[in-house]
């Protein structure tokens, strides 16, 4: 991964600036070609730091991976900024209603990352069910568990997803490949058969009472903040695994502390959290049956350059006027609209 302005100071380039400290080699040369300048924030930027970024290079894109694009930093980039492309399928860290309302065009690279966060989402799993973590523990201490633990079967375990996009659907069919039985929710799936292995759930409640392993891969939003709390982890079985690789937010994490503290959820292996970074004191990062990774499930060499490419090459398509030609990539047409519109008139 590029660290630093692949651009020179100064070179008479629309600029791109990048919300992080790093972006891939291979989405700068895109840009680059393109005939933008690339400039880098550091990572997690503050409100200050894009402002001061924004004021200096005046960037006609912004491609999003860290920090917060909000009305602020989007009126401060006008008017040369057109397009917020963001580095991932997540857009909940950008005003999507104040872009909107700036007519500014915003994409993502929906299922860039799929396949690595459906990946770690079962190796999360995989590691739970198995109860590495304190085997692991117990073996660095000194201990021989060979007939005194008992570990569950993958195998006809009951799986719960939240959430049929990209990666849900990834996860169903390798937890179906494992002989688990999947079962399904998400109320934005279109009628008819499942693009992918399971059991089709109307009510969340109901899935919820049948998953011994629940794993969440829905948006963040306003119907879904919040959606797993204390009264949903207490319809889960005893003893079950949560694996969360969605988005911060969905889950109430004192809540779910609270339910490994009883035992009521024996394990959860988590990518994404309220807050990020995660603070050091969080309870999160010290809990004993707690998996925490740092929200790096998408950071494989496919994923990284998949979604960094991704959203590179939509910023040259909306700047040509042109649609993106990743699926699924508009999520706010802004200047946009009048393409959308011609290209749905001819098909």
């Amino acid at each position: 991964m590029l660290k630093r302005d692949a651009t020179e100071p100064g070179t008479k380039k629309p600029a791109v600036l990048v919300t992080a400290a790093k972006l891939a080699p291979e989405a700068v040369g895109i840009l680059e070609q393109a005939g933008y300048g690339v400039f880098c924030t550091s990572g997690y930027p503050s409100e200050a730091e894009l402002l001061a970024a924004i004021a200096e290079h005046r960037p006609v894109a912004l491609l999003h991976r860290q920090g917060i694009v909000n009305t602020a930093v989007m009126d401060a980039a006008a008017p040369e900024l057109r397009v917020i492309a963001r580095h991932g399928a997540g857009v909940d860290g950008i005003d999507l209603a104040a872009a909107k309302a700036r007519n500014l065009t915003v994409t993502r690279a929906a299922g860039a990352n799929s396949k690595s966060v459906a990946e770690h989402a079962m190796a999360l799993m995989l590691a739970l069910m198995k109860d590495l973590p304190s085997v692991i523990s117990g073996m660095r201490e000194g201990l021989w568990e060979k007939t005194s633990r008992m570990t569950r079967d993958v195998d006809g375990a009951s799986l719960g997803i939240v959430g049929y996009g990209a990666i849900g659907a990834k996860v169903a069919r390798l937890a179906d490949a494992f002989g688990m039985k999947v079962a399904v929710y998400d109320p934005l799936l279109k009628a008819g058969a499942l693009p992918g292995p399971g059991e089709r759930m109307t009510e969340l409640r109901v899935l919820l009472a049948r998953s011994e392993v629940l794993s969440l891969h829905c948006p963040l939003d306003a119907e879904t903040r919040g959606m797993i709390g204390a009264d949903e982890l207490a319809l889960l079985p005893p003893g079950a695994i949560l694996i969360h690789t969605a988005r911060g937010g969905i889950v109430d994490e004192t809540a779910l502390l609270a339910a490994l503290d009883s035992g009521h959820v024996a394990w959860a292996g988590v990518d994404v959290f309220a807050k990020e970074p995660l603070d050091v004191a969080s309870r999160l990062r010290s809990h004993p049956r707690v998996l925490a990774t740092p929200h790096l499930a998408a950071n494989t060499p496919h994923g990284a350059v998949g979604m960094s490419t991704g959203a590179a090459e939509s910023i040259v398509a909306v700047l040509a006027g042109r649609l993106p030609a990743l699926e699924g990539a508009v999520v706010v047409p802004g200047g946009l609209r009048a393409i959308r519109a011609a290209v749905a008139s001819v098909r």
